[in-house]
């Protein structure tokens, strides 16, 4: 039972590799008849855990609610989307985002909701860093229109350098990852080799500084909290 619950499990989820639009599209009727296949299985899973299971004991799991209300919430979505189709309506299979729920909920699952439940509790405590983080990029972007905003500069491509303060923000957010280095920095260099000095500090410090930071909030909460469930504090 467990093999054939991850298998279909699985199966559920590919289908986003398949479903309009998909990497390898195939047929509505394939991909709709393979969808109701994994639901009608993940009811005969959740009726035969029901039935092993007492009443009131079975109600009151909230994983065994949120799969069935997953299942119908995926029947209704697709069932509304295969009538808008008869009608050459355009919609958007919304229901793909409740798919992972079978996959966390499910009674075998107790390790992935372990694992989910240590990320949850891990998000408030990195919060602070991560705002601290956001202020920093603000800030830098900020100096960074001041810096280069007024000065008529222009990228490789001919369009303005630095002079709009979101494009400002996404452009040194992406710089964290030096994915765009230093491409994102050569318009200032060519206009003066100084200003090379602001992306260096920039880099050091939201790159080397708050990514290790970062890291490092995350790993020990995640793992003090990972110590706690599988030290049995933590109930299933």
């Amino acid at each position: 039972m467990r093999a054939a619950t991850y298998f279909f499990i699985f199966l559920n989820l590919s289908l986003a590799v398949f479903e309009e639009p998909a990497v390898y599209p195939l047929p509505f009727v394939v991909t709709s008849l393979v969808e109701v296949l994994c639901l009608l299985v993940f009811f005969g899973r959740l009726t035969h855990y029901a039935k092993v299971t007492l009443r009131d004991l079975f109600w009151k799991d909230t994983k065994n609610i949120c799969i069935l209300v997953a299942i119908l919430l995926s029947l209704t979505d697709l069932a509304t989307y295969g009538v808008l189709r008869m009608y050459n309506v355009r919609s958007i299979r919304w229901s793909r985002v409740v798919r992972p729920i079978f996959l966390i909920n499910f009674a075998e699952s107790r390790q992935i909701r372990r694992a989910f439940r240590s990320i949850r509790n891990t998000l408030p405590e990195i919060t602070y860093v991560f705002l601290l983080f956001m202020f920093s990029l603000l800030m830098f972007s900020l100096m960074a229109l001041k810096l280069f905003g007024e000065r008529n500069l222009q990228t490789a491509e001919g369009l303005p350098y630095f002079r709009n303060y979101l494009e400002i923000v996404f452009d040194l957010y992406v710089l964290v990852t030096t994915a765009n280095s230093p491409d994102v920095m050569m318009p200032a260099f060519d206009f003066s080799s100084w200003y090379a000095l602001f992306f260096i500090a920039f880099v050091i410090v939201n790159t080397y500084i708050f990514m290790s930071l970062f890291l490092a909030v995350v790993y020990n909460n995640y793992k003090k909290h990972l110590k706690v469930i599988f030290g049995g504090v933590d109930c299933d």
